[in-house]
């Protein structure tokens, strides 16, 4: 958390006695390590690599061997998951060199004939969308993210309650009063002297749960569909034979990490939907 502040750089009561605070974003990860005496913790323990990832993503692969993998193959000191764009209008940022230095370009910074551009294959330029799903090697965050991290704040400005001293009351604005400072997990790409990026199949990798159950796209309904997809894909894979297409099915992580192994349980048999394995 972050003392709020005026756009005079004062910080701003939302009570006579409470300063208002608000969170500093999910690159907070990173002086968060360093508080709490993780990296030195990690340190002791032999740890030498970082899986970091959103916690919405209801396909998530955890310490996935084939991205981590890949990214030592590349003698990489940050590894990037992508998911290529559907269309030029997605709102997910975008993986650029900027400088010569690997970064992240948010959809609402960028020229719309920047986006549009194909090559030609036919795809999008500039299509490597951001998942936050990111490999780090532990001497980077330690050599070289904890000696930058002063300097990764963002202004955001926001609407914040404040004291008002002549009412004696706490005020809501309905416009933005002041700032924010906030960081974000990929300002640290920039740091990077060999940055990996793995480009993944949104079917197998990306169910995000963002909006409302009821939401058309990005929700608890979509994700657990996404999962039955895969679920059912799996099973008819591995040699089941699906007797209908109904209901939400699901193969269990603690009995298959990405399909495999499930030859012995479904090879040859009938499976009736919904299942769950």
């Amino acid at each position: 958390m972050l003392p709020c502040l005026t756009p005079e750089g004062k910080i701003i009561m939302e009570s006579p006695s409470k300063v208002a605070m608000a969170p500093d974003g999910n690159g907070g990860i990173y002086p968060s390590l360093h508080k709490s005496g993780m990296l030195d913790n990690m340190k002791q323990r032999g740890v030498n690599y970082i899986h970091v990832f959103s916690i919405d993503n209801a396909l998530l692969k955890p310490a996935d061997p084939v991205f981590v993998g890949y990214c030592l193959s590349q003698k990489a000191d940050v590894g990037n998951k992508v998911l290529w764009k559907a269309n030029a209008l997605e709102k997910v940022g975008i993986v650029v060199e900027k400088d010569g230095k690997p970064c992240i370009v948010e959809y609402s910074d960028m020229d719309p004939s920047m986006m549009e551009q194909i090559d030609e294959n036919g795809r999008l330029v500039f299509g490597a969308g951001n998942i936050c799903n990111h490999f780090y090697t532990l001497d980077f965050i330690v050599d070289q993210v904890v000696p930058n991290m002063k300097n990764m704040y963002h202004v955001a400005h926001k609407k914040i309650p404040y004291y008002d001293e002549e009412t004696k009351e706490t005020v809501k604005p309905t416009e933005n009063n002041g700032i924010k400072l906030e960081t974000f997990i990929f300002d640290v790409f920039p740091f990077s002297s060999n940055m990996a990026v793995l480009d993944v199949c949104r079917e197998e990798e990306f169910a995000p749960v963002k909006n409302a159950p009821g939401s058309s796209s990005d929700s608890p309904d979509t994700a657990r569909a996404m999962i039955s997809a895969l679920s059912k894909r799996w099973v008819k894979d591995a040699g089941g034979i699906l007797t209908n297409d109904d209901g939400e099915c699901e193969v269990s992580p603690l009995v298959s990490y990405a399909g495999e192994g499930l030859e012995e349980l479904v090879k040859g048999k009938e499976i009736e939907c919904p299942f769950s394995l």
